[in-house]
């Protein structure tokens, strides 16, 4: 009986003693230490230590008073510190673990941390003892969101319509406005003012005339007007106002110079025996052509016409006398105006811008003043000097 205990025993007491010194051994493993500090180098109690390894948990630690953390029974290998608190920020720290080691002070920062190898990433898989890991790409479209590119050209459709649509708005609004000068003025877009027997003016745009009658679009449609109900038409012209530039030194101060007074001039002979003479051998100025009627911005009406020398000699001080009936009741007006011809100096020192020579052509245009008034007709007369 004591000889078949015995092995026994002997068996029993070398696998104890074996599990003692696994254990013993075990048990021993590598230790980390340290102790974290604030940004001020205050020490910090309550944070939070991570150890991980291939991205896998090993441990977790909390400072104590004294901010001080230990880990132990480690193998040797590579392993990632992290250490947080949410008053004094995080903090991490690569260890190449082959012994105790002592990480002494590590300082937390607020600033976010740089993601390491070790670390694992948002959406990432945690690699795990049998399973892949699958990194899940962060980008817009894997996310199920629309891309840049996409986001950009929606962004350019969109300015490039409301841009076609404001162009379209302001176009409208132009024409409302043409609309609403129009009937204020119909000047604006009518140039031809037709006034008739009975008083009435008419504003349009002459389409169609003959010696019998006229066609004249207007803003109400197409109108035709005997011509012999018309009494004139005028053509009214849009002028600008030139100003005239003066500079910015002495803008303040400046006063326009006051209009010249334009000379009168005399006639040095009274005598119109040369008009009795023939035809051949005296002057004799006819109207060429019509005389046009036009009216500017202002309210001006100005008169033009040519006038030409068809006599044998040349005359001098050539003017047209306009007689303006101003109404019913035979009430008249008269205005007169001079030929721009060629010039001449005469015996007495005179010179004249007003002369003819045989076969010569004068243009003239007389300005009837706004506050001139209405008239309902006009007549005119050529009138002219004949010297040596």
């Amino acid at each position: 009986m004591t000889l078949l205990q015995s092995p026994q025993k002997r068996f029993v007491l070398a696998m104890l003693a074996l599990m003692f010194i696994g254990t013993v051994a075990y048990g021993k493993g590598n230790t980390i230490t340290g102790r974290v500090l604030d940004s001020d180098g205050n020490k910090v109690k309550g944070a939070t230590l991570t150890l991980l390894s291939d991205g896998n948990l090993i441990s977790e630690e909390e400072t104590r008073g004294n901010g001080k953390f230990k880990f132990k029974k480690l193998e040797d290998g590579d392993y990632v510190l992290q250490a947080s608190h949410d008053e004094y920020g995080v903090m991490e720290e690569i260890i190449n673990l082959t012994g105790d080691k002592d990480l002494y002070d590590l300082t937390l920062s607020t600033k976010k941390p740089e993601p390491t190898p070790n670390t694992p990433k948002p959406n990432q898989a945690v690699k795990q003892p049998g399973r892949i890991s699958v990194t899940v790409p962060q980008t817009m479209e894997a996310m199920g969101s629309p891309s840049k590119d996409f986001i950009l050209n929606e962004l350019n459709f969109e300015i490039k319509k409301l841009s076609a649509e404001f162009k379209h708005l302001s176009q409208e609004m132009d024409d409302l406005k043409a609309l609403s000068k129009m009937w204020v003025n119909p000047l604006t877009i009518y140039s031809k003012e037709i006034i008739l027997k009975n008083g009435s003016t008419v504003f349009g745009k002459i389409i169609y005339q003959d010696d019998k009658s006229l066609k004249v679009e207007t803003l109400v449609g197409y109108l035709i007007v005997d011509r012999a109900q018309v009494v004139r038409i005028v053509d009214n012209v849009i002028t600008e106002d030139t100003q005239e530039y003066v500079p910015e030194q002495i803008r303040d101060s400046y006063t326009p110079p006051p209009m010249p007074k334009l000379a009168q001039p005399k006639y040095t002979s009274s005598n119109n025996s040369a008009r009795n003479a023939s035809a051949k051998f005296s002057a004799n100025c006819v109207l060429v052509g019509n005389i046009s009627e036009k009216k500017d911005g202002q309210g001006n009406i100005i008169f033009e016409g040519e006038i030409k020398n068809i006599g044998g000699r040349r005359s001098d001080f050539v003017k047209v006398d306009f007689v303006f009936r101003k109404n019913w009741s035979g009430e008249t007006k008269t205005l007169t105006t001079f030929v721009k011809g060629s010039y001449n100096t005469f015996d007495t020192g005179i010179v004249s811008d007003a002369s003819l020579l045989p076969g010569a052509v004068g243009k003239f245009d007389l300005y009837v003043p706004q506050d001139f008034g209405a008239f309902i007709g006009y007549s005119y007369v050529i009138d002219w000097e004949e010297y040596q």
